[in-house]
């Protein structure tokens, strides 16, 4: 199995151009940040309730700060 920490889509924000990546919202379900919501970008297709597994579960400078 590949390694990662499971995370369930619970809201899909939106597709980003035309090459099948979404942004969706995720809640963690394993490990010491269970129930903690992220924002990721998919590639592929995705609908609320599938479950993904994220390599990296740390937020990016910009996100903290609104993108600046």
């Amino acid at each position: 199995m590949a390694e990662g920490i499971p995370a369930r889509v619970i809201q899909v924000l939106g597709a980003l151009g035309v090459r099948g990546v979404s942004r969706v919202r995720c809640k963690i379900e394993d490990g010491k940040q269970s129930e903690r919501t992220l924002i990721r970008n998919v590639i592929g297709p995705i609908r609320k309730g599938d479950v993904i597994l994220l390599k990296d579960t740390e937020m990016e400078f910009g996100e903290r700060l609104g993108g600046r």
